[in-house]
């Protein structure tokens, strides 16, 4: 029930609409109940007792209530649909703000299909349980309080023997919703893990098609579509009893009434109207008695929909903001990591007192083998994770004691997985920057060496990339998310393998670009090329979370360490393969002057 009254929370804004739609509802349950009694006099007294202005006044009776019960249904359908769209409408921002500002350590645990599940097919149950279960469950409970009411003034002895079958439906009612609950909450998990199927699907198109694996992927699909198909199938088996079981005990009832009513009659203790106005009311009780599975059915999803929202909506995310969190202002650029450990898990550490030390300005280049901490400790800077021990202070202030959004906006990131959304090209740059003039996108775009790309498509800088930016290269998807970070003109400046997909010419103009672009900033690089890392201020080799060595290029060499292996394994090669092409070029000038001289 907690889960119940919760989502009944959520109505609160809209309690006018609500209080609107329950006088609506009362008004139709009014005027069902009343024509009843109509009906009655109009036999008792207009048919038999031979009455035709009593006749006629009850038929117009009968039809002015109906047009009023008319626009009374129409204004609870109405008030009703509009209560629950706009709970939707509530809920969807609720979930999808809370997951906004989750962190990292939650999206790492949590598959994308499963909070999609439940940020549209969740929410949806909710609504519709909000529109048409909780009108029909009220107006099973009105209808039964007022002909019951009615029915016991009229005749008591009568009205109990019709009564006398609740308690079976109301325990069968119970029953089943037990049962449901469980189904339900199952399928709205396989309904949630088969979307993850789908989204991995499409978003990996290109690779299923590369390696033919199309009937795999369908495979895996029907799985998941088999498993959401058989529990739906269970949940509706295990309802569908319950109409033809609630309509028997409708007969039973209606079977008690002529079986009694009909002595009373006899014995003239009731007259022929009055018993009419029992069977009129078991008749009028029947579509509600008989949709009370169906009820039931959908409080279970709802209720089971509603456990997983709230699921989401009650996580405390593991990087949380200080109260009384003062904003990051003139930021200079100093970060220190001061005996800085991390861990995913609480079991093994990723990173084990690291200590950094960058001044203003200066670029920080990470080296290590896969695993050794370098993105790790470069997502603790704009706190995606919290350190597990140690603190990193900017300026000399500790990143947990500032506002998130003050420290995020002085650090610009340029991610290893580029990340484009569906959009134009210029969108994309102004992501971070959404009131950035033209001309600054341009001068972000040249600096980054996309601008020339950009302005030989036929729709410039309105050209759509697709989704993820499918319809750019590598190279290109780097160079524009550079453009992005750069517009953001942020003091501190984290590239993750910013460049290390594309091809060396433009490597070149990139790192010519960063170098000017960069100072000033203090700047941490993941990079695997001799070139960035040769211009530094200091590199951080790390091996299993702790920095194993630190210097400059030179001095690290001569020490003949970890740094000295990495470099004859990965980096020399590039080294010998630069300076070829150096040489090359230069030989190639040389013979160009003597051909021209010759001439």
């Amino acid at each position: 029930m907690a889960v119940t009254w919760r989502l009944l929370k959520l109505i609160g804004p809209y309690w006018r609409a609500a209080v609107l739609a329950n006088l609506c509802l009362i008004g139709t349950t009014v005027c069902s109940v009343v024509v009843p009694g109509i009906l009655s006099k109009a036999i008792d007294l207009g048919i038999l007792g031979g009455d035709r202005a009593l006749l006629l006044l009850s038929a117009l009776l009968i039809i002015g209530i109906a047009v009023v019960r008319g626009g009374a249904a129409y204004g609870q359908s109405y008030l009703s649909e509009y209560i629950s769209q706009k709970m939707a409408f509530d809920l969807r921002n609720l979930l999808y703000d809370r997951i906004q500002r989750l962190s990292f350590a939650f999206h790492d645990k949590t598959r994308t299909g499963q909070l999609m599940s439940r940020t549209t097919v969740d929410v949806e149950a909710i609504r519709q349980f909000v529109s048409m279960g909780t009108v029909r469950l009220v107006n099973t409970f009105l209808l039964l309080s007022a002909t019951l009411a009615i029915m016991l003034s009229v005749n008591w002895r009568l009205a109990l023997i019709s009564f006398a079958f609740l308690p079976v439906v109301a325990f069968r009612a119970v029953t089943l919703s037990r049962r449901l609950l469980p189904i339900w909450t199952a399928v709205q998990e396989a309904i949630g893990a088969m979307g993850n199927v789908l989204q991995e699907n499409l978003g990996g198109m290109r690779v299923v098609k590369a390696f033919r694996l199309e009937q795999f992927e369908a495979g895996k699909f029907n799985l998941r579509n088999q498993a959401v198909t058989n529990l739906s199938i269970e949940a509706n088996r295990q309802a569908a009893f319950n109409q033809p079981f609630m309509a028997f005990i409708l007969s039973l009832a209606t079977l008690t009434i002529l079986w009694y009513g009909g002595r009373e009659v006899i014995e003239g203790r009731l007259s022929i109207g009055e018993l009419v106005i029992f069977n009129s009311y078991i008749i009028m009780l029947a579509m509600p008695v008989r949709t009370l599975g169906f009820l039931v059915n959908m409080f279970s999803r709802a209720t089971s929909a509603g456990e997983r929202v709230f699921a989401i909506l009650d996580t405390e995310s593991e990087v949380k903001e200080k109260p009384h969190a003062t904003r990051l202002n003139d930021v200079r650029g100093y970060v220190r990591f001061e005996n800085v450990s991390f861990s995913y898990n609480q079991r093994s550490r990723v990173l084990d007192g690291v200590d950094v030390d960058a001044g203003p300005g200066e670029k920080i280049a990470l080296l290590g083998s896969v695993g050794s901490g370098k993105s790790t400790l470069t997502n603790l800077i704009p706190r995606f994770y919290d350190v597990t021990a140690g603190r990193i202070t900017i300026d000399g202030v500790d990143v947990r004691d500032v506002t998130i959004e003050s420290l995020r906006r002085n650090i610009g990131i340029v991610l290893q997985d580029v990340f484009l959304f569906s959009a134009t090209i210029k969108d994309n740059i102004a992501y971070g920057s959404v009131s950035a003039s033209d001309a600054d996108i341009f001068a972000a775009a040249k600096a980054a060496h996309i601008h020339d790309f950009v302005m030989g498509l036929p729709d410039g800088y309105d050209t759509w990339v697709g989704e993820r930016g499918v319809t750019l290269s590598g190279g290109q998807k780097q160079r524009v998310a550079i453009a992005r970070t750069l517009l953001l003109n942020p003091r501190i400046l984290i590239l993750d393998d910013s460049t290390s997909s594309v091809d060396m010419e433009t490597e070149h103009l990139i790192q010519a670009a960063l170098a000017e672009l960069m100072k000033g900033r203090t700047t941490f690089v993941i990079a695997h090329r001799l070139r960035t890392i040769k211009n530094v201020d200091q590199i951080l080799v790390l091996e299993d979370g702790r920095v194993v060595e630190r210097g400059r290029h030179g001095d690290l060499i001569a020490g003949n360490g970890i740094y000295k292996r990495i470099y004859d394994v990965q980096l020399r090669d590039e080294e010998e393969l630069a300076k070829k092409t150096e040489s090359d070029g230069a030989g190639s000038t040389v013979a160009s002057r003597l051909v021209g001289a010759q001439q």
